[in-house]
């Protein structure tokens, strides 16, 4: 069989997205268009009622809106059709966060969980044509103020970047506040709301597993309905291959559940990005009744794949690395948040801009932080498509939670059983990770203000969640918390023996970048440096008067207390005083891109003993100074530049050693094969007069990582002076460069650097719609940057060296879908940041 013929006959639904009315409960007088999904403070902003909380300081003067019961409301009509079918469904796909829910003047339901779908019975409340619907929230930060008073659960920062309680309630928790994100407890229909009918039955669930063997991969489909009728029903099943189907089965329901097998013989694999192809199939499930029609359809996209989480004992104590069909792999990434603190602004094109960046820098994992939602369809589709594994945490982040209390209890069991349910089919599906730094200090022996009980704390992560996995999804392996130490002393959470680390010693420790490098830790899923975005961004927000990272307004943007403080200490720290507001927002990016290039390559050339990188954090939810390698409007930081070099396949990098005055060249290598080639390295002053350098073949075996050459460069820094000495090296294999590493024996504020006299041209690419500019240097500059007039368009690479006389081509990519039609550019570099 090479295509599916089916009769299709039988759910019925009725989208009631679109067009809504939204007002203050208490007056219902004046009532604003609304739009669903979405939330309230977009429907106000949209209706003039505030202003763009995410300038200046409006944000402060959005905060009554969370205190105020917000009703939304609509007309809809339904058919005879629809009012014929034995039972109909309000399926609430997503509502935030405590409502009410009335139809047609009568109280169907209530809610309390922004992560669960919320089903009512409507049949008997239904009417032929008019009907009206009303959905009403109560506010949240209201009711998570009473709860706390009541009884305090802990919190960190709460009162300072947090407003109060959040941990009492189902609901994002990032919405409170959080160091680099704004206070705004939001409500509304967030997600689809739909009337869904039906007379025979509807499919529940498919639960796809898969064994692998010398054989193929054997599927197994374990499908359960919701029966209406007690007649004879079917569960059919394809999996498609390109349209084409591959394997199929059936087999009859006995009471509402079904077990199914079939096997793929010769087996496409997915694999992570970087490993090979992420090919994904097609699943179809289909609902029969005894006629052969066809009365309810479920679609999937799968991998075949199996993709673990290895630990067992070393010679380093426990390994932590992840494992794609059996090969592990180095975890090359970062951590995500929501891509906007309104989260229904979020679009499909916002999720594919994010994960294709992620991709374009040879990401292959990112880590779904727990402090904000399970992300929407989109995002697993994306990451299923390009290759990039989730870790996965549950909503849980940094505070204690009520698991002493039976009913938020179950309630969140019932959420748990949702999103594992519906996430446990992805191919990019990497790992389960019950909470965010709950073990980093705020779990001990008894209850305290600061801390919740072990007993309780387990009773949630040791029980209530393994048991929840085991049962639906015991293919996923499950870690209790980020970070976490399995062996040992619990409370020992960066153990460097075993588990993951949280790493801030930088930058809340305000240790050196050189700390970095006495890490040995075995997986980092957490550590960073802030920035500011750059100035195009900041001149959203702040206005020409309060561009100074000491106004107001840019602190506002700022919510680390210690944010741009040790910014200005690291920065005086590395580099030369920067001339004027704009460098300083420049130099920041420089100064973040070194702190996170120093704990990435330390750790890629420490592997096998360390397996990931994950580094804090991947995107913003609003315009504003943090730690994100891409800002709030998706342009791309200094660091998420120097990202595509740390994380690529095979990385050369330098460790200088000024004592001895010497260089160490290590080269890194990803690739799944051998790979051979020649190392060059140029040793040259700051005027460009090169002093030495060499060639070097090289060999490297599969998935390693090896020291290849020792420089001494005593006679040159006795010659020329450690403060006038650089070195330029670069990695080739069939004459192509794959790599660049940059060397000096001083920090670059004390680097005689001169005029580098920087010029470019620009040209088109042949036929193609292809921009290349290609940027020329009379003497060494570092950090060589092309700043762009206009959105729309974007360098291959940035922040670059250059030696003396040397010539490279940049070539630029549109954002988006559009074309570059023509560019104003500005090149720059460091010298230019002190110089001007």
């Amino acid at each position: 069989m090479d295509r599916i013929e089916s009769q299709i006959s039988g759910v019925s639904k009725v989208s009631l997205n679109g067009e809504w009315r939204v007002s203050r409960a208490a007056d219902r007088e004046e009532e604003l268009p609304a739009v669903v999904p979405g939330c309230v403070h977009l429907d106000l902003l949209a209706a003039g009622r505030i202003s763009d909380p995410f300038v200046a300081e409006n944000e402060d003067d959005c905060q009554w809106v969370s205190r105020e019961v917000w009703s939304y409301r609509r007309a809809f009509d339904v058919d005879q059709a629809t009012l014929d079918c034995d039972r109909i469904v309000l399926r609430c796909h997503g509502l935030d966060t405590l409502a009410e829910v009335f139809m047609n003047g009568v109280k169907i339901g209530d809610a309390n969980n922004m992560f669960r779908t919320w089903e009512f019975d409507v049949k008997s409340v239904l009417r032929l044509g008019a009907n009206d619907i009303e959905v009403r929230f109560q506010s949240a930060l209201l009711f998570t103020e009473a709860k706390q008073s009541e009884r305090k659960l802990p919190n960190w920062s709460e009162g300072n970047e947090k407003l109060v309680g959040g941990p009492w309630v189902r609901k994002c928790q990032s919405n409170y506040g959080w160091d680099w994100g704004p206070k705004l407890v939001t409500c509304g229909i967030w997600k689809d709301i739909e009337l869904v009918g039906f007379s025979f039955g509807r499919l529940q669930d498919a639960h796809f597993q898969q064994h692998h063997g010398a054989d193929g991969v054997r599927i197994q489909l374990t499908v359960e309905a919701e029966m209406v009728t007690s007649s004879q029903a079917t569960a059919r099943a394809f999996i498609l291959d390109g349209g084409a189907v591959v394997a199929e089965c059936e087999a009859a329901f006995s009471e509402g559940k079904v077990t199914l097998s079939a096997t793929i013989t010769r087996p496409k694999l997915w694999w992570p990005n970087g490993m090979g192809e992420a090919h994904l199939y097609e699943l179809r499930v289909e609902l029969l009744d005894k006629g052969g029609f066809v009365r309810d359809v479920v679609g999937k996209r799968i991998g075949l794949r199996r993709l673990e989480l290895q630990r067992h004992a070393d010679e380093w104590g426990e390994s932590f690395q992840f494992a794609a069909n059996g090969v592990p792999f180095f975890a090359k990434g970062a951590n995500w948040i929501p891509a906007d603190a309104l989260l229904p602004r979020a679009s499909a094109g916002d999720y594919r801009r994010l994960l294709d960046d992620a991709v374009g820098v040879n990401m292959n994992m990112l880590r779904v932080w727990g402090g904000g939602v399970y992300e929407c369809e989109e995002f697993y589709d994306i990451c299923d498509e390009l290759g990039i594994c989730v870790w996965q945490d549950f909503m849980f982040a940094c505070a204690g939670y009520p698991s002493f209390d039976a009913a938020w209890m179950r309630n969140f069991e019932l959420e748990a059983e949702e999103q594992i349910r519906r996430l446990r089919h992805r191919a990019s599906l990497a790992l389960w990770c019950g909470n965010n730094e709950l073990e980093q200090g705020i779990v001990a022996e008894t209850w305290t203000d600061t801390a919740m009980s072990w007993e309780d704390y387990s009773a949630l992560f040791d029980e209530l969640l393994p048991s929840v996995i085991a049962r639906l999804d015991p293919d996923t392996d499950y870690w209790p918390s980020s970070a976490h130490s399995p062996i040992g002393d619990r409370c020992d959470f960066n153990n460097p023996t075993c588990g993951d680390a949280h790493l801030w010693d930088v930058w809340h420790g305000r240790k050196p970048f050189e700390w970095y490098w006495t890490s040995t830790h075995r997986f980092c899923s957490e550590f960073g440096f802030q920035s500011f975005p750059e100035p195009r961004s900041v001149e959203f927000y702040a206005p020409a008067d309060e561009r100074n990272i000491t106004s107001y307004v840019m602190e506002h943007h700022q919510r680390s207390g210690i944010g741009n403080a040790t910014i200005i200490d690291y920065m005086l720290s590395w580099f030369r005083l920067p001339c004027g507001f704009e460098n300083t927002l420049w130099l920041s990016q420089i100064l973040q891109a070194a702190a996170i290039q120093y704990a990435v390559e330390h750790w890629r050339r420490n592997m096998p003993r360390t397996m990931g990188a994950l580094y804090w954090q991947l995107n913003d939810c609003w315009p504003v100074a943090s730690w994100s390698s891409i800002d709030y409007f998706g342009r791309w930081k200094a660091l998420h530049y120097a990202a595509k070099r740390f994380f690529a396949p095979v990385m050369l990098s330098v460790v200088d050693d000024p004592k001895a005055a010497k260089f160490s060249l290590h080269i890194t290598s990803d690739l799944l094969t051998e790979c051979e080639g020649q190392l060059r390295w140029v040793l040259c002053d700051t005027d460009g007069r090169e002093i030495g350098g060499g060639t070097k073949i090289v060999s490297m075996a599969p998935r390693c990582a090896r020291h290849v050459l020792d420089i001494d460069v005593s006679d040159a820094r006795r010659d020329v002076g450690e403060q006038g000495l650089l070195l330029f090296c670069e990695f080739l294999i069939n004459g192509e460069t794959v790599s660049r590493s940059f060397g000096t024996l001083v920090r670059p504020k004390h680097l005689r650097l001169r005029a580098p006299k920087l010029s470019h041209r620009v040209e088109s690419c042949g036929d193609s719609k292809d921009v290349i500019v290609t940027v020329s240097a009379k003497r060494p500059a570092l950090f060589v940057w092309l700043e762009f007039e206009e959105d729309g368009v974007r360098a291959d690479d940035n922040f670059f060296h250059l030696q003396g006389g040397e010539s490279r081509s940049i070539r630029l990519l549109p954002v988006g879908e559009g074309e570059i039609k023509g560019v104003g550019i500005r090149v720059r570099s460091l010298y230019d940041t002190f110089a001007e």
